[in-house]
């Protein structure tokens, strides 16, 4: 059997630490003089108590060492676990949603989905929409240390790749993985506040700058706004597409990059292909929209460039008229939204490095049907990819359209029309929050969706973040044998 206690242990610390994070947005709503402030107390009282019993209860716990079984079962639960308290401010307090609804809103944050059933956005305490932003923001720097520390020695979805790379420090006592996590967080917290203050200084006020900036940093793309950046045109998009790149970017580059290795963002190959293929999707989608409308240029680029960024890094801001511009727009979007940002950031779908160690992978095998003689290694970045990473990588590529066209159909049972299911299947697995389809004509949320299909797409949501393989993996028998 697996040991629990250093899991529960860990849990119990997460759990102290979310309800001292409660406390933040019950000071706000206390200082706008808001009878939510108690519902946040509540909150956090309760969240505290339950971390802190698990504290005592697990004091003897040996935290030095953590085996393979034990951090699948953790990142499981946490991921799984954490937003039964997190949502705990949404059923409580403004708006008063269902569990359902909570507990998706509350995945979705911490995920860095983005995708929302709250309706009036706008007219919410601001305590709440400040939560929703720090769900966004504490999910993010979760997932970046769980990409860099737990994914690579779990070889999930090929990301052994990077294990030389990213520190394995897994079974051992971890003063390096703490030392990458201070690294870690220096950066990421400040990228945010450049953001930010480049929010602040094109005219957001001090709210929905401090929400929007945690948002894009975690490319969560939770807004304090029903219109998200539709409510803010013109500057603000191009600085919010320039932030969202940022978050995409593996994170163990911003490690080096505190560590001394200055241009290890600039010659990474998954950051030079994310960049020349959003060049791609922006220069023609906004070359067929001036084409095909008489939308101007500087609008038709702009809008192209927030809202095809904002999808290919797993945001979901959205800004003007994108959703309706037609079928090859969407197309493109759904396209670059199966790709995703960069392995080891908080993007979700297939990433980068996958899409191009599976593309390299097919020329091979394409050399060696025509040579059969020929020795034809897949490269990637000048280092050969061994067959155990490609046979995970396609492992995750192939298990990945499956789900999406599982839960597809499982949506289309629930009640969903097929294009709202496949959008929303899409949204959720990639982690990417935007919506399409006619089920969300009217809000741009998912409120509407049936209870079911909102479970469906809370799965998917956490299937996409934790790379798949590490949910079912739990889930099987064989796991919790000795």
């Amino acid at each position: 059997m697996v040991d629990i206690r250093p899991l529960a242990n860990v849990i119990g610390s997460l759990l102290i630490f979310l309800a001292t994070m409660m406390l933040v947005p019950a000071l706000v709503d206390f200082w706008a003089n808001l009878p939510n402030a108690g519902d946040f107390l509540e909150s956090a009282l309760i969240s505290g108590g339950v971390g802190l019993g698990l504290r005592i209860a697990t004091a003897n716990a040996d935290l030095s060492r953590l085996n393979i079984r034990q951090a699948y079962l953790l990142t499981v639960l946490v991921w799984a676990g954490l937003p039964l308290f997190a949502c705990l401010p949404f059923a409580l307090g403004a708006p008063g949603l269902g569990f359902t609804d909570a507990y998706f809103e509350a995945a979705s944050g911490m995920t860095t989905t983005g995708a929302t059933v709250i309706v009036g956005l706008d007219t919410l305490p601001p305590g709440m929409n400040l939560w929703r932003g720090m769900l966004n923001w504490i999910g993010g720097l979760g997932i970046a240390f769980v990409a860099m520390i737990f994914l690579p020695v779990m070889r999930v979805g090929g990301m052994q790749f990077f294990r030389t790379e990213g520190f394995d420090t897994l079974g051992k006592a971890l003063p390096r993985a703490t030392d990458i996590a201070r690294a870690l967080l220096a950066v990421y917290a400040g990228l945010t506040l450049l953001c930010i203050a480049t929010y602040l200084a094109l005219g957001m006020s001090w709210l929905d700058a401090v929400v929007n900036g945690a948002a894009t940093i975690a490319t969560g793309g939770f807004s304090p706004a029903d219109a998200s950046f539709g409510k803010y045109p013109g500057a603000a998009e191009y600085a919010g597409a320039l932030f969202m790149l940022l978050g995409s970017f593996p994170y163990i580059l911003y490690a080096r990059m505190v560590t001394g290795q200055r241009g290890a963002v600039l010659w990474d190959a998954q950051v030079w292909a994310l960049l020349r293929w959003t060049v791609y999707a922006v220069a023609s989608v906004t070359l067929w929209r001036v084409l095909t409308s008489d939308m101007g240029f500087e609008p038709a680029l702009r809008e192209a460039l927030f809202n095809l960024v904002s999808i290919i890094t797993g945001t979901g801001f959205f800004s003007g008229s994108f959703a309706g511009w037609g079928g090859y727009s969407m197309a493109v979007a759904l396209i670059v939204g199966l790709i995703g940002g960069c392995s080891g950031s908080s993007s979700g779908a297939l990433s980068v490095f996958r899409v191009q160690v599976a593309w390299a992978a097919v020329q091979s095998q394409i050399a060696r049907i025509q040579s059969p003689q020929r020795i034809a290694p897949v490269r990637y970045a000048g280092r050969r990819v061994e067959d155990e990473v490609i046979n995970a990588l396609m492992l995750y590529v192939t298990g990945y359209i499956l789900i999406l066209g599982m839960l597809t159909v499982a949506m289309s049972l629930a009640g969903v029309d097929m294009i709202s299911a496949l959008f929303g299947i899409w949204s959720a697995l990639g982690n990417i929050g935007y919506g399409y389809g006619p089920m969300l004509g009217d809000t741009g949320t998912f409120r509407d969706f049936p209870s079911a299909a909102k479970w469906l797409m809370t799965l998917a949501m956490l299937l996409g973040r934790l790379g798949l393989l590490a949910v079912l993996v739990v889930a099987l028998p064989s796991f919790w044998r000795a």
